[in-house]
């Protein structure tokens, strides 16, 4: 076989057993459905998880769900019950031909009354969409059983059509409790440390929470802070040890990924939600998992004009003077200029009517409200426009002692169309106020005495 594909030789034999060196992560799979941790939502009676790990049930079905959130030890499980024939295979290493090998294995073996096969495909989204469609008709006919597992939203990721023939089981990251649960359980097993070390109280809560829902990180961490105390002769596994064996949380942050658009939508609601804690909450999350600050900075740019908008028109100079530091300062000293300026836009007060006079105006250009330019507003500077009437009767606005003239400037379809609606928060209170002043004015519906 490929590199890429392994296949079980026997229905039921399932995975390799771990040897005894592998690491505590691997030792500590659950070896039944009943020792899985922190999906209850997926383990009721009768539940699809339940019913592929059973196999009373030869749905196709893809896993999504967070790195060590227990992807490939429900594969595990999957292959070691049942009558059936399991083959795994990695999307980083497979390709089309490893695909129709399995699948044609598969077919020979049905018709020859063979046991069922479950296909088992790690990281399924790194799948091109040519190897993604040599699925579908197997999985259609049911020449195998699919079990796909995926870091990244299978919406973004998988193709329509192999989504529609699979039964989609969403894993949660493990809560607090789980994976306190997953450590103790470690700690005593015989396949782990069985019961040879203690864990103090604040190493325990220190691994769950550095952990951030990854039950592997936690076990992995663990062992490192466990072969650091039986070096040192220590019975207990302390803070210090715990700290050492995990520097920093690692952030669940692929700047490629679902993960990535779902921490910048929550940057940019939290600031539209005036939370500037949240904001800046986000904000390291993205510096910290390296996202390129101008990408950051553009965000804030746009929001400036988008979320704020006229009432608080400072708002789009702060965020572009925080662009122009990212470009003129550098990290890492720009995060104070970025912080500064999410600081800002979040306490602003919100308008999006910049927003919804663009957004109205774009809609009536393309559905071909856009006639003619009035005659007197157009250009008389080139040899000839005058006799052609343009610019003939314009008024100059600073003629007038108020600086506004009564004079049409839309073409005469859209005359009396409002774009722009001003709002009653901040600066815009008094755009408000003044706005149909000269409206009035401009479109000759005042007497001359009116000021502007």
């Amino acid at each position: 076989m490929d590199d890429g594909l392994f296949e079980i030789n026997e229905p039921g034999e399932g995975f390799t057993p771990p040897p005894a060196d592998a690491p505590l992560a691997v030792r500590m799979r659950p070896g039944s459905i009943d020792e899985l941790i922190g999906q209850e939502h997926l383990l009721a009676p009768g539940a699809p998880l339940r019913q592929l790990v059973t196999g009373t049930s030869p749905m196709s079905v893809i896993l999504w769900g967070p790195p060590g959130s227990g992807k490939t030890t429900v594969a595990h499980l999957v292959a070691g019950a049942g009558d059936r024939k399991f083959v795994a295979m990695s999307a980083l290493t497979a390709g089309v031909k490893d695909v129709r090998a399995v699948i044609d294995t598969a077919r020979r073996r049905r018709r020859s009354g063979g046991a069922p096969t479950v296909l088992f495909i790690d990281e399924v989204h790194r799948f091109s969409k040519t190897q993604q469609d040599s699925l579908l008709a197997a999985v259609e006919d049911r020449t195998v059983t699919l079990l796909a597992a995926t870091t990244e939203n299978p919406y973004f990721s998988v193709i329509s059509p192999l989504l529609s023939r699979c039964v989609l089981l969403t894993l949660r990251p493990l809560d607090e409790n789980a994976v306190r649960e997953l450590i103790i359980r470690a700690l005593e097993d015989p396949r782990g440390l069985d019961g040879a070390l203690k864990l103090a109280p604040e190493a325990a809560d220190h691994l769950v929470r550095l952990a951030g829902g990854d039950v592997r990180k936690a076990l992995t961490a663990l062992e490192a802070a466990a072969s650091s105390a039986v070096a040192s002769g220590a019975a207990t596994i302390d803070l210090a040890m715990a700290e050492k064996a995990v520097d920093v949380a690692a952030l669940r942050y692929d700047r490629a990924g679902d993960a990535h658009y779902d921490v910048v939508s929550a940057f940019i609601k939290s600031m539209r939600g005036s939370d500037p804690d949240a904001a800046v909450h986000y904000l390291a999350r993205m510096l910290s998992a390296g996202e390129d600050a101008r990408f950051i900075a553009r965000r804030m740019v746009i929001f400036a004009s988008e979320d704020v908008g006229m009432a608080d028109p400072m708002a789009l100079l702060v965020a572009n003077a925080a662009a122009h530091a990212v470009e003129y300062v550098g990290l890492p000293e720009a995060q104070l200029n970025l912080a500064q300026a999410v600081i800002h836009l979040a306490t602003a007060p919100k308008s999006n009517t910049v927003t919804a006079a663009i957004g109205a105006a774009v809609a009536d250009v393309r559905s071909g409200a856009a006639g003619p330019v009035p005659m007197h507003l157009r250009d008389a500077h080139y040899a000839g426009s005058k006799g052609l009437g343009h610019g003939s009767g314009y008024k100059y606005p600073h003629d007038d002692p108020r600086g506004v003239v009564t004079q049409q400037y839309p073409p005469d379809e859209l005359v009396g169309r409002d774009y722009y609606q001003p709002g009653e928060h901040g600066a815009e209170r008094a755009v408000a106020t003044r706005l149909p002043k000269l409206r009035r004015i401009v479109r000759g519906g005042t007497t001359g005495e009116e000021e502007a």
